[in-house]
């Protein structure tokens, strides 16, 4: 009975994951106060179903073809004289930090789990983010799923307490 409701769940994380319209808490929340089905195993299914479709987008952003060439190449020097010279200069500047930071596991790991847990930052950038730094595929898998696991089942709970 619970493999089908684990099944539907993790098809459900993963679409939600990708398509940001498909909301995962609702459904958490939906499952939760109908009591049609399980909510610990739908929160968790909606868990895994998250966490492989956020690696998924991890990994496509890690290996799009050309990556690696792109990132020898230097950029194009910029005019810091006209007002658009100088925000495409802090848009280099701030996303360079950002994928520092997402690199050092002292920022990586606390921000995915945060982004995870919290849903600030949001977890769809960070996920985009992440693959493009130097973050360990293994590292992002398990914060996302972690900070995932422990959302949606303290929220499955919570609703199905009433």
């Amino acid at each position: 009975m619970w493999v089908w409701q684990l099944v539907l769940a993790v098809g459900f994380g993963i679409g939600s994951a990708v398509v940001p319209v498909m909301n995962a808490e609702t459904y958490v929340l939906a499952v939760g106060a109908t009591h049609a089905l399980n909510p610990v195993v739908a929160a968790a299914g909606i868990s895994v179903g998250q966490t492989i479709g956020k690696v998924a987008m991890f990994l496509a952003v890690r290996y799009r073809p050309g990556y690696a060439a792109r990132k020898t190449k230097e950029p194009k020097p910029v005019n810091l004289d006209t007002r658009r010279g100088r925000f495409i200069q802090w848009n280099r500047d701030v996303t360079k930090r950002l994928l520092d930071a997402m690199s050092d596991s002292r920022w990586g790991i606390p921000v995915t789990l945060l982004s995870a847990f919290v849903g600030v930052p949001p977890l769809y950038g960070v996920a985009l983010i992440g693959g493009a730094s130097r973050m360990r595929t293994v590292v992002f898998t398990l914060s996302v799923l972690a900070g995932r696991g422990a959302r949606f089942i303290l929220l499955a709970l919570g609703v199905s307490a009433f």
